[in-house]
């Protein structure tokens, strides 16, 4: 029989998956999900201003060389509140910021980022360092979720793990319990148009 990857006696934070030196695979199955890395073909939207997203991406080509990006308190203000500023200009979203979510021994903590539409839910996951690690804390998040919002219809959940400049999606299908992570990364500024795009095509 296999050893279970959590103690008896420990109570777990979403921070603790980070720091987990597990797979992905193995953590994810653990809490009873199944996991694969694909292909997403995610939800976008071209209605929206352009040229304000035009004009925010300039506005990173030209600020960000002048700050240090070394924290994740610089990368969260610089590099991923902008963007949600123009999503709240955009969309009919709420935001939620530290968003406390517990679910028992195994699923407790706070979410970085929650936004809620009409629609779908969008959860992020800022890091400042390991995105791979990130992905671990996210999938942990998005799975406690699933078990929170038990009366919620949507089939699926979207999750965003980054580091501010590099950004990459996730979907979970609360009907398979799987959680599937993009192959692709987005970086800022060069992909500004096309995050946008998505956040507001899955909220809209």
């Amino acid at each position: 029989m296999k050893k279970s990857i959590f103690k008896a006696d420990k109570k777990y934070t979403f921070k603790d998956y980070f720091d987990m030196p597990y797979p992905v695979e193995e953590i994810i199955a653990a809490l009873g999900y199944c996991y694969q890395l694909e292909s997403l073909v995610l939800p976008q939207s071209q209605q929206f201003n352009h040229q304000a997203i035009q004009a925010l991406q300039q506005s990173f080509y030209t600020v960000l060389p002048k700050v240090n990006l070394s924290s994740e308190a610089a990368r969260r203000e610089f590099l991923i509140s902008p963007l949600l500023f123009e999503m709240a200009k955009e969309s009919d979203v709420k935001f939620y910021i530290e968003y406390p979510v517990e679910v028992n021994h195994l699923l407790s903590g706070y979410l970085d980022y929650l936004i809620y539409s009409p629609k779908n839910l969008i959860v992020i996951e800022a890091k400042r360092g390991d995105l791979d690690k990130g992905f671990n804390q996210l999938a942990a998040e998005l799975i406690a979720l699933d078990m929170y919002e038990e009366d919620c219809s949507d089939e699926l959940f979207y999750g965003v793990v980054t580091v501010g400049d590099i950004w990459r999606f996730a979907v979970l299908n609360r009907t398979q319990k799987k959680i599937s992570r993009d192959m692709r990364n987005y970086t800022i500024p060069e992909h500004v148009k096309e995050v946008f795009s998505i956040l507001i095509g899955i909220t809209s």
